[in-house]
């Protein structure tokens, strides 16, 4: 069985479970003190983050990796499409949100107060920027959910929590989290702590 090393509070590990729970597998969740982790998480990550998922001898990390093997483990249902060119897309699209927005997740937690408010500006802008893509689709690849809903959702889930309040221009991307938040796999993903990120 797969085990998952998940923060409760974390995005990368909110991003997995929420993934796992779409494919409507048998799995495990291991909560971990983001506070205090154990050594073991050292040993399978060498960077001594989470999330970490375990299958017999495999070990990976990073959520990204993760999800997509998980979604190529059971491909049903499949979340990365399944064109070679548009699978390619679909990982430069992940690649840009990482760069640009989720690089900035740190400081948002853990920066000063000044770094923070600028990260919020920065991410909000950023965040404002998706707003013509999803006016003309239900998700973020057109009419099915896929990887991409799952990587950005859990930001979204946060923005009250982050103090990232986004224009009314904005409102499309609004009405998509809603949608996506409406999925049961999203609900079963969330932690305690999770559930009151958000007002």
């Amino acid at each position: 069985m797969m085990v998952l090393y998940s923060g409760s509070t974390c995005l990368f590990s909110h991003r997995c479970r929420f993934v796992l729970y779409e494919k409507g597998m048998d799995f495990e969740i291991n909560d971990i003190d983001l506070l205090d982790k154990p050594k073991e998480i050292t040993s399978m990550n060498p960077y001594g983050e989470v999330p970490v998922l375990v299958e017999r001898e495999l070990t990976l990390y990073e959520s990204n990796i993760i999800n997509e093997f998980i979604d190529e483990r059971f491909p049903h249902p499949q979340l990365m499409p399944t064109d070679p060119a548009l699978r390619a897309k679909a990982r430069l699209l992940l690649f840009n949100f990482e760069r640009e927005i989720f690089l900035h997740v740190d400081n948002l937690e853990n920066g000063s107060e000044e770094i923070q408010q600028s990260t919020r500006a920065l991410v909000k802008d950023k965040l404002t920027q998706l707003t013509p893509i999803i006016a003309k689709s239900k998700f973020m690849l057109g009419d099915e959910f896929s990887m991409i809903d799952a990587a950005l959702a859990p930001l979204l889930w946060r923005l009250d929590y982050y103090q990232i309040l986004l224009p009314d221009s904005a409102a499309p991307l609004m009405k998509y989290s809603e949608r996506v938040f409406s999925r049961p796999a999203f609900s079963e993903g969330l932690t305690s702590h999770e559930k009151v990120m958000r007002r």
